[in-house]
């Protein structure tokens, strides 16, 4: 797991996406695919296995080191990541954060639930 001064440093690169990971998000939930949109991060050499890519590290991310696919309770789910027993309370958790974006941060084979702010809306002042 990421210590606290990595998930900081973390949460700053990523700060530059945040936009277009509140547009996926936004995107997921309005095309019906899920409520519960996740996105999960990870080191190119870890990849998991789990949803479709959205940002991959490399040259055109600057600073990124870190990759992003988007997926959903429900995949995580269906690949145990989330245990059936625990789906209901990863949803009332997940609603006590409505203005965030939910992250599992994928780091030596083990999982990590974070909560990013998303992005202010562009039509909001």
């Amino acid at each position: 797991m990421l210590g606290e001064q990595a998930l900081n440093t973390l949460r700053a690169s990523l700060q530059p996406y945040l936009s277009l990971l509140t547009q996926a998000a936004e995107s997921i939930s309005v095309q019906e695919i899920s409520n519960y949109p996740v996105f999960i991060l990870y080191e190119q050499a870890e990849e998991p296995g789990i949803g479709l890519p959205l940002i991959a590290a490399g040259e055109d991310t600057g600073d990124l080191s870190w990759s992003v696919n988007a997926s959903t309770l429900e995949e995580l789910a269906a690949k145990k990541i989330v245990a059936m027993a625990n789906v209901d309370r990863f949803r009332e958790v997940y609603k006590t954060h409505p203005h965030d974006i939910c992250c599992l941060v994928w780091h030596e084979q083990q999982g990590q639930f974070v909560f990013l702010p998303q992005a202010p809306s562009p039509n909001s002042k």
